[in-house]
C-alpha cells in the first residue's frame, strides 16, 4: 500500500516540540546572536529529530529583506582574498549573516553573471572586489540595483558607492625608496593589470618616487602581467632579457613576488643577494617564504572587516552616510631586500 506523503515541517512543529515560542525558533533559524546556546541547542536537536529545513527564499520573500549577504571575489586562490574573506565571516557572523561567495576568476562575463545569481537569490547584500577591467555596462548597472552593495580592493570609476581600500599609492612609494635608499637606480615595477585601479595606483606611487629621487622612470622596466605566480614568472624573464637589466624588482603583489623570485632562480640569481625584491600585500606566506619576503602589508583581514561592517550599516539604515575608508600601508622589512 502506497504510503502518504510526508507534509512540510512547520517553525511552528519545530517550536512546540523545543518547547519554546515560534519568535525564538525564527531567531535561531535566522542566526540572531542573541539566543542562548542552551536554547539554540535545543531548538536544532529538534529541527534535526523532525527533519525541518529552513525556506531562506520565502522568508525573505515574507519579510522584504534577506539576512544573506553575497560576496563576489577575484581568485579564490589568491592568498590575500582567504585573508580578506576571515574578515568579512568573523564581522557578518558577529551580526548573524549567512555569506554566499563567488569568484569571478577577473573574468567580466562570470561578474555580471554572479551579480544576477547574488540579485535573482535576495541577497541582502553585496561585497564586491570587481575584476580588472568591468566594463562601463556593469558600473551602470550597479548604479541602478537597489540592493545595498559596497565595493573592495578595487574602485570602479563613477560607482555611487561606499569603498573600502588602501593607500596603493603611499604602499608603492615606501617600497621603491626602501630599494632607493638601499643604493637601487635601476628598479622594476612587475605585474598586474594596467587597466585596473589598483596597478594605476601603485604605478603612481612608483612614479612619485623615482621622480622624487632623480631616477629615471624608464618604461622598459614596467611589465604588466596576470596578477598570478606564472605571471610574476614571466614578468622576470622579460625584465633579465632588458640590455640594462634591473638591481631590484618591486612587485604588484606578493603571488607577482613568489613567481619572479622563483623565475630568478631558474636563471641561477639569487633572490635577497643579487636582485633585491619587494612585494605588496603581507600575505601569511610571506614570512616563511624562501627567503623571506620583504613586503607592504595592506591588511586584508582589517580590510574584510571594514567591509563587512560598512555594509551591514548600509543595511540596517537607510540613511546611511556614504564612507570611503582607506588603510594605510605598512612596510615589512624582510630577507629578501
Amino acid at each position: 500500500m502506497k504510503q502518504p506523503k510526508k507534509g512540510r515541517v512547520t517553525l511552528q512543529q519545530v517550536a512546540k516540540h523545543a518547547g519554546v515560542s515560534t519568535s525564538t525558533a525564527s531567531l535561531i533559524v535566522r542566526n540572531n546572536p542573541r539566543i542562548s546556546v542552551a536554547t539554540r541547542k535545543k531548538v536544532l536537536k529538534s529541527m534535526r529529530e523532525l527533519g525541518y529545513v529552513y525556506d531562506r527564499i520565502a522568508a525573505n520573500l515574507r519579510s522584504q529583506s534577506s539576512d544573506t549577504v553575497g560576496i563576489i571575489i577575484t581568485d579564490i586562490s589568491n592568498t590575500f582574498f582567504s585573508e580578506f574573506l576571515i574578515g568579512v565571516h568573523d564581522a557578518l557572523e558577529e551580526v548573524g549573516y549567512t555569506v554566499l561567495l563567488g569568484t569571478t576568476f577577473d573574468s567580466v562575463t562570470k561578474q555580471d553573471q554572479l551579480l544576477s545569481t547574488m540579485l535573482e537569490h535576495r541577497v541582502g547584500g553585496l561585497i564586491l572586489c570587481p575584476v580588472s577591467e568591468s566594463t562601463q555596462e556593469t558600473i551602470n548597472r550597479l548604479n541602478e540595483i537597489d540592493t545595498p552593495f559596497v565595493l573592495a580592493v578595487r574602485e570602479l570609476p563613477e560607482v555611487n558607492s561606499d569603498y573600502v581600500g588602501i593607500n596603493y599609492p603611499e604602499g608603492a612609494r615606501i617600497a621603491v625608496n626602501h630599494l632607493i635608499e638601499k643604493g637601487h637606480k635601476r628598479i622594476a615595477f612587475l605585474g598586474g593589470i594596467r587597466e585596473s585601479s589598483t596597478w594605476i595606483e601603485r604605478m603612481e606611487g612608483y612614479r612619485e618616487a623615482l621622480t622624487k629621487a632623480g631616477l629615471e622612470v624608464d618604461e622598459s622596466l614596467m611589465i604588466d602581467s596576470a596578477p598570478t605566480r606564472e605571471g610574476g614568472l614571466e614578468a622576470v624573464f622579460k625584465v633579465l632579457n632588458n640590455p640594462d637589466p634591473p638591481t631590484a624588482i618591486f612587485c604588484f603583489s606578493d603571488l607577482i613576488a613568489f613567481g619572479v623570485m622563483q623565475g630568478l632562480r631558474m636563471k641561477g640569481l639569487i633572490p635577497g643577494q643579487d636582485i633585491d625584491i619587494v612585494g605588496f600585500d603581507n600575505v601569511p606566506v610571506a614570512e616563511i617564504y624562501h627567503p623571506p619576503l620583504t613586503t607592504v602589508s595592506s591588511f586584508p583581514q582589517r580590510m574584510g572587516k571594514e567591509a563587512a561592517n560598512l555594509l551591514h550599516q548600509k543595511m540596517v539604515n537607510i540613511d546611511h552616510e556614504q564612507q570611503r575608508i582607506i588603510l594605510n600601508p605598512e612596510l615589512i622589512i624582510r630577507e629578501s631586500s
